[in-house]
């Protein structure tokens, strides 16, 4: 009796193969139609970005951005429409913040930032997550809430990626206004001033640009050679 079953046994099996390699296909061909939507919804926005005179940022790292942004919040944890884009592969000789209304659509500041002092010179090349290490740290951040410090109105951040920026808060890491922020002391010193691991911008914008982005909007600070957000390792 074995015999006369084995055939039709076998032939279970290879419809059992069949069927989850047919789901296996539909779920393969389900994301890749997910990423070329969100590939497409990314382009969309960024060529009809309305830059009030203002320089765009680069595609590469708005879109790593505004991927991560839709990632985040559809978990709940963005409360804002408001993107923050922060690019250390550019020069600190160059604007390189981007605040942006992902509602209207438009640019509405492009700053001058900080990196922390160990981070590099002219340019950001090493990051850290560690406490004193007097480094920036890179990824997705959430926005939080106002205090004064020795800096006057600052913005408290909290990391959202395990391992790259959870210890934002515990570090101290907050965005605060800073007078070695500016094209004065560029000019006078070949390079921007630097931080201890803080987002520093220019005093003349900070008051604006921090009520912008306070209580639980995205920031991103961008660097090729470690952001991705299908790497996205959110902290819960």
């Amino acid at each position: 009796m074995i015999y006369k079953t084995f055939p039709l046994f076998i032939f279970l099996l290879l419809f059992s193969f069949a069927s989850k390699d047919k789901k296996l296909e539909k779920m393969k061909l389900t994301e890749t139609t997910v990423v070329s939507e969100i590939d497409s919804k990314v382009k969309s926005v960024y060529f009809d970005l309305h830059s009030n005179n203002l320089e765009l940022p680069k595609f590469e790292s708005f879109s790593e951005a505004l991927k991560g942004f839709y990632l985040i919040k559809e978990k709940g944890i963005v409360k804002k429409d408001i993107l923050t884009l922060i690019d250390f592969s550019l020069s600190s000789n160059t604007k390189r913040l981007w605040v942006i209304d992902l509602v209207s659509n438009k640019i509405l500041y492009h700053s001058l930032v900080a990196h922390g002092r160990n981070t590099g010179g002219e340019f950001a090349t090493s990051f850290s997550n560690n406490a004193s290490s007097f480094k920036s740290s890179l990824g997705f951040y959430l926005t939080g809430e106002i205090y004064q410090g020795k800096h006057g109105s600052s913005l408290k951040l909290d990391g959202l990626e395990k391992g790259l920026n959870d210890n934002a808060r515990e570090r101290g890491i907050v965005m605060h206004a800073a007078n070695y922020v500016s094209s004065f002391f560029i000019k006078n010193n070949n390079r921007l001033g630097r931080s201890q691991g803080c987002p520093a911008i220019p005093i003349e914008y900070s008051n604006q640009i921090i009520n912008v982005i306070k209580n639980k909007s995205c920031l991103f600070i961008y660097h090729p050679t470690i952001n991705s957000y299908k790497s996205l390792n959110l902290f819960s």
